[in-house]
């Protein structure tokens, strides 16, 4: 009798388990427990395995020839070390008029606003600054095809780029980093609106010791230089948001102060007018590796300088200064999400076959966010390199499981694949 009584709570366990599961399946119920198992799941791997500082640099090994032959796909041949040194100064571009002066404030009307789902800052910000102009559709419409996964924790300023001008190709977009105050408030005054990303502080702690830091985009649409504040529409804490310039410059600058620019056709002159020099994508980059190492002069300890130095380096193709910026970052210490966000180090590790360190940030950021498919793709990539083709291709795949729409990973199966 007893095992009988037993055999049929058992049972009934059972049944309620996988009604649960079955349950969890339906999508108004997983929108709403989503975010709760996914917060459980991270908890308990942080208990389970305790996620610590981001790793500091391993020793750099002797630098060697590579022969272009010999290289991973895109990668420049290595010679020499090199220190990191002052930027030498490119061609100037052609002069564009100075934009008239502004006034002392300018507020731009704010979009309808909607609240962000879990883990759609981006999404839900692009869709209000579409939404600025016209555009009627919400942030699932932008979510569905760059981050099919709900749990996808991060999309990148390229991704938002891309979308807008193959979706709402009627305006034009741009991106450029090392913006400041003073190109945020002009923008403003001419009519445009600016999206940035910056750091944000989580109310709740993810796992034991989570220092609580991650990405967060923003939509500038005003500014007072009476009060010194800026006006944003944010999708997280609510709209019409009052951040002083200081506080929204210290923010943005862990994310290199990128910034885009959303605009009419017939608004490009103006643009361009604004932005001066820094319309040419190379001259804006030089001019922002610059800043970042006067940054790092003005004040060493500053590891966010470090960081932005090392992914100015990257986009000019200098690995081996990018890995020593890299280097100093990490010692100086880094927030734990970093590489949930920012993938330059995998770019300069790689480049400089520094395979070890490659494998310790890509394994600690798969800690950190077990989905990440850049990632995955970048510890395929290391796999690739050490000549495990098969583990290289799996990584590749499950990046794709995780975003199918990843043309990265699969640009990378297919130049594996082609070159058995």
């Amino acid at each position: 009798m007893r095992r009988s009584i037993w055999l049929k709570i058992a049972i009934a366990g059972l049944a309620l388990s996988l009604l649960a599961v079955l349950l969890y399946q339906l999508p108004p119920i997983q929108t709403r427990l989503g975010w709760r198992v996914d917060f459980a799941l991270a908890y308990i791997r942080g208990v389970v395995n305790p996620i610590g500082e981001v790793p500091t640099a391993l020793p750099p090994p002797e630098v060697i020839v590579i022969s272009r032959a010999e290289a991973a796909p895109t990668a420049a041949p290595v010679t020499v070390e090199i220190p990191i040194a002052e930027p030498t100064a490119g061609a100037t571009p052609t002069p564009t008029p100075v934009p008239t002066p502004i006034p002392d404030a300018a507020s731009l009307s704010a979009p309808l606003w909607e609240k962000q789902d879990a883990n759609n800052c981006g999404p839900a910000t692009l869709a209000l600054y579409l939404r600025y102009y016209g555009w009627e559709g919400d942030q699932f419409d932008i979510s569905d095809l760059l981050k099919p996964q709900r749990a996808d924790r991060n999309v990148n300023v390229e991704e938002l780029v891309h979308y807008t001008r193959n979706r709402a190709g009627w305006l034009n977009t741009e991106f450029r980093v090392g913006g400041d105050i003073e190109t945020l408030k002009q923008l403003i005054a001419a009519g445009i609106p600016v999206m940035i990303e910056e750091s944000f502080q989580l109310e709740t702690q993810y796992w034991p010791n989570d220092d609580q830091w991650a990405a967060h985009y923003n939509l500038v649409t005003s500014y007072d230089d009476a009060t010194q504040n800026f006006t944003t529409q944010d999708t997280y804490i609510g709209p019409d948001q009052q951040v002083p310039y200081e506080k929204l410059d210290e923010y943005w600058h862990s994310f290199n102060n990128v910034y885009i620019m959303i605009y009419p056709p017939e608004m490009e002159q103006m643009v361009k007018s604004i932005l001066g020099p820094h319309w040419d994508v190379d001259y804006n980059r030089q001019h922002a590796l610059q800043v970042a190492q006067e940054d790092t002069e003005r004040d060493p300890d500053d590891a966010y300088a470090w960081f932005n130095l090392g992914t100015n380096l990257v986009y000019f193709e200098r690995y081996h200064e990018a890995a020593g910026a890299y280097d100093q970052a990490r010692r100086l210490g880094l927030p734990q999400r970093m590489l949930r966000y920012q993938f330059g180090p995998f770019f300069s590790y790689f480049h400089t076959r520094r395979m070890e360190d490659l494998k310790a940030l890509t394994d600690y950021a798969l800690q950190i966010t077990p989905n990440a498919e850049e990632a995955l793709l970048w510890q395929g990539w290391m796999m690739f390199r050490n000549g495990d083709k098969n583990g290289a291709v799996a990584n590749f795949q499950q990046a794709l499981t995780e975003n199918p729409f990843y043309e990265d990973a699969r640009y990378a199966i297919d130049f594996v694949q082609s070159n058995q």
